[in-house]
């Protein structure tokens, strides 16, 4: 196996006259529990679109597991899951059959993907939800579901843009669980995320972005720097307000 999962060469985007991604480069270890933070609008979901494959750079270039995700996007594919922040399902599915319909997609045998669309529904404690359509479940159950269409072709490795957003504190316990595990066997995960605790308790290696630009990049001890993450963070990406002028903000006595 290729030992950089993800090599990330110079990628750069922009809309209009914004620079949402500004010349990155990064470079994810197989076997690594990569954590990409940022505030809203740094320009992770455009870098792991253009990543992936979802959406086409300006410039730059990027290897997944050693291919050319742009030259030969079905071999780089079939070696990568996904799971995209706010691209939607086909809800109007159940569960299992999402599922299963994923796994087809990926040109696997059917008895396979029934085989294992059972073992996902299982891991993901959505047995008895599997006959549901995905378009009534939760937050929560939503993101087990995806997560398990991004898995059923057993990929080397996982990009999940905010996979804990809205999910409640059990169902992100899970997933967590379920990601270490897929790491111990020696998958690779990238996650972006806000949650700075998570990130630092989940992760190996953290990359910090701003205004399209990486900040910090490396293990999660060298990013912080004998400092918590979310200290780190702040002082890389700035921008923390003040209270002043909010003196009324009190209750009163009388």
């Amino acid at each position: 196996m290729n030992p950089i999962a993800l090599d990330i060469r110079s990628l750069a985007k922009q809309f209009g006259a914004k620079i949402a991604v500004d010349n990155v480069s990064l470079q994810v270890p197989a076997g690594s529990f990569y954590g990409l933070v940022g505030p809203n609008g740094a320009g992770k979901t455009t870098m792991l679109s253009m990543a992936t494959g979802l959406l086409r750079p300006d410039a730059g270039s990027v290897l997944v597991n050693g291919i050319d995700i742009w030259a030969d996007p079905h071999a780089a594919k079939a070696t990568l899951g996904v799971l995209a922040d706010g691209v939607r399902q086909f809800d109007r599915l159940t569960g299992r059959q999402l599922v299963t319909y994923s796994g087809l997609l990926r040109g696997m045998d059917r008895e396979e993907v029934a085989v294992r669309t059972e073992d996902l529904l299982r891991v993901m404690d959505l047995v008895q939800d599997g006959d549901k359509l995905v378009v009534d479940y939760s937050a929560g159950m939503t993101k087990k579901i995806s997560l398990a269409t991004a898995m059923i072709h057993s990929p080397n490795l996982l990009v999940l843009d905010e996979p804990f957003e809205a999910v409640d504190p059990v169902s992100a316990a899970n997933i967590r669980d379920i990601l270490n595990g897929y790491v111990q066997l020696g998958g690779t995960v990238i996650v972006s995320s806000h949650v700075m605790d998570l990130v630092q308790r989940m992760c190996t290696h953290v990359a910090v972005i701003a205004e399209g630009v990486l900040k910090a990049r490396g293990t999660v001890e060298e990013v912080r720097a004998g400092k918590s993450l979310e200290e780190r963070f702040v002082d890389l990406v700035g921008g923390r307000g003040t209270n002043e002028g909010l003196s009324w903000l009190r209750t009163s006595s009388n």
